[in-house]
């Protein structure tokens, strides 16, 4: 080693300190799991890069205490309930709208909402609340070495400015080091899919001119542009008057015999040779208004991608995010995806450090986010091809489906789920259809305690959760004396029915009577919830409700060797 000759003692290093590796070191250290996040940059994004935030990431921020914190904030940038439109260009006609709120209908599934907030605004908020916490973050520094072991992974570290470098030895890692992902290919993890689709621009740019009369009577959000010159798309803040356009393409591609003259696309090559006055051309023809004056302040160039990884994991090292899922930006979820495979590997990681579960529990990993994976990138290629890139044809391409199937109609399937026997529904379905089955998000249902209006969801987060029925009295005595042995965190609630149940329960009341048929229970049936919020078992009713039969629950869903 050269320089200062420095060994760190930590249980888990994360290698990339952006928006999905920030999120990683949050969440560990809400379970009580130091970790030290180390990133090549000089701190937090600079760009503001992903902006639609969907509804289970803000869940996981409203589990995380941050869902106000990060409210506040995105009002102070951009209008609340955007929409999404497709424009000629924002001086010219509106050719197709694919929401016209973001918001609309989504009440009935989640406590909380969809939003836009700049990646650069959120990633600073996450790594003070990490920090808060006791995760470590070091910038300007590069993980060089990665090399594990039986017990352990030891890393070098070597400091971008003077070239110093540390030792670090760990019990686990996490590579969320982006889409060229150094770790990944150390490892020699390789990449599926579509491929590379564009070598696109993003355009980050100031008008001296009011741009609000073009905007009128069009809901303020995402505005894509299809013309002759370009296709892409516009995020504006919230005077209107800046923000940025994303170019995939250029040059006019709805003409099938310029599409079949050029089999190379060359409208794809966007960045390349790209220069101020040209993206000012292209930004000038996106607005629609000749001679805008307009001051281009940066200009990024970067690939669209529809690619997975072969595999999550390797060992003791995960991947999270772009490292293993690259999509292009239609939809908005990329970030999404990466947020909530932070989620799903946080717990996992904890509870195999402090001992309550088998080391099995980090194989689910994969199994349970690699499908997540797949279908996200499948999608986001779809919305690609059908918003901005048709000439490439539809026929290796999903048919679109709506966003909540993405955002909370996903079902795991691994050894931590004890699935219902002949259970076939679709690992993707709508949450109108979930109804509670294990492997799926848990549902919402608002309930009542003390007097306090509150979700299903505000109840998990941290430990294992039991909920019952208004007759499942039983069911809370078995889960916690089984859970006590075993060593698990668990907390068991009986949701008895209406406000005369509040009374005599003193816990939670059912006062809209959703909970069991949300839950898919009988009023003495039972389901346990995993701490990301994911129904692990369900009994419809106590049939079989017995100290012995709880205590190989948890031990199976655990992965305990016992089990």
């Amino acid at each position: 080693m050269t320089g200062q000759d420095e060994e760190i003692q930590v249980p888990v290093l994360i290698v990339g300190g952006s928006l999905v590796g920030l999120s990683t070191a949050l969440l560990l250290a809400r379970h009580g799991v130091e970790s030290l996040v180390v990133e090549r940059h000089s701190g937090t994004a600079i760009h503001p890069r992903a902006g639609h935030f969907n509804l289970r990431t803000l869940e996981i921020l409203r589990s995380a205490g941050l869902e106000d914190t990060v409210r506040r904030k995105s009002r102070e940038q951009y209008p609340p309930d955007g929409g999404i439109s497709n424009v000629e260009s924002l001086a010219g006609r509106e050719i197709a709208t694919y929401f016209t709120d973001l918001n609309t209908g989504v009440a009935e599934f989640s406590p909380t909402i969809r939003l836009f907030i700049n990646q650069d605004a959120l990633e600073p908020i996450l790594r003070e609340h990490a920090e808060s916490l006791g995760a470590r973050t070091r910038y300007r520094t590069e993980c060089t070495s990665l090399e594990q072991d039986g017990d352990g992974i030891t890393a070098v570290l070597t400091g971008a400015a003077t070239g110093t470098q540390s030792r670090v030895r760990a019990r686990y890692a996490v590579a969320a080091d982006g889409n060229r992902s150094p770790v990944r290919n150390r490892l020699g993890i390789g990449m599926r899919g579509h491929g590379v689709l564009s070598n696109s621009i993003t355009i980050y740019f100031r008008a001296e001119r009011d741009l609000a009369p073009l905007l009128a009577g069009r809901t303020q959000g995402v505005h894509y542009v299809t013309n002759p010159v370009l296709r892409g798309f516009f995020r504006l803040d919230r005077s209107g008057n800046g923000g940025f356009l994303v170019v995939n393409l250029v040059g006019d591609t709805a003409r099938p015999e310029i599409v079949a003259a050029y089999p190379e696309a060359p409208w794809a090559n966007v960045a390349e040779g790209i220069t101020k006055d040209r993206a000012l051309e292209l930004l000038r023809a996106a607005i629609g208004v000749p001679g805008m004056p307009l001051v281009i302040e940066d200009i990024a160039t970067w690939q669209a991608v529809a690619d997975v990884a072969d595999k999550y994991s390797d060992g003791r090292v995960f991947l999270a995010g772009d490292a293993v899922h690259v999509v292009p930006p239609n939809g908005g979820f990329g970030g999404n995806t990466g947020v909530q495979d932070a989620h799903n590997l946080a717990w996992k990681l904890a509870l195999v450090l402090n001992g309550t579960a088998g080391p099995g529990l980090l194989a689910t990993y994969d199994a349970e986010r690699r499908p997540v994976g797949e279908f996200t990138v499948e999608q986001s290629y779809a919305r690609y091809v059908t918003r901005v890139a048709p000439y490439l044809g539809t026929a290796d391409a999903q048919p679109v489906v709506d966003d909540l199937y993405l955002e909370l109609g996903y079902r795991y399937d691994s050894p931590a789920i004890i699935a219902e026997p002949g259970d076939d529904r679709p690992q993707h379905q709508h949450p109108r259809d979930c109804t509670g089955q294990p492997g799926s998000r848990a549902p919402h249902v608002f309930l009542r305690r003390g007097g306090t209006r509150l979700s299903t969801l505000d109840l998990f987060g941290g430990n294992f959760v039991l909920l019952t029925g208004a007759r499942g009295a039983a069911w809370c005595d078995l889960a916690r004396d089984a859970a006590r042995p075993l060593g698990v965190g668990l907390d068991a609630y009986q949701v008895a029915d209406g406000e005369v149940g509040e009374q005599a329960a003193g816990e939670l009341a059912d006062a809209d009577s959703g909970f069991c048929a949300a839950y898919g229970i009988s009023p003495d049936g039972a389901v346990l919830v995993r701490p990301d919020g994911f129904v692990a078992w369900r009994a419809a009713d106590a049939t079989n409700a017995t100290a012995e039969g709880m205590t190989g629950i948890l031990s199976r869903v655990l992965c305990r060797a016992n089990a």
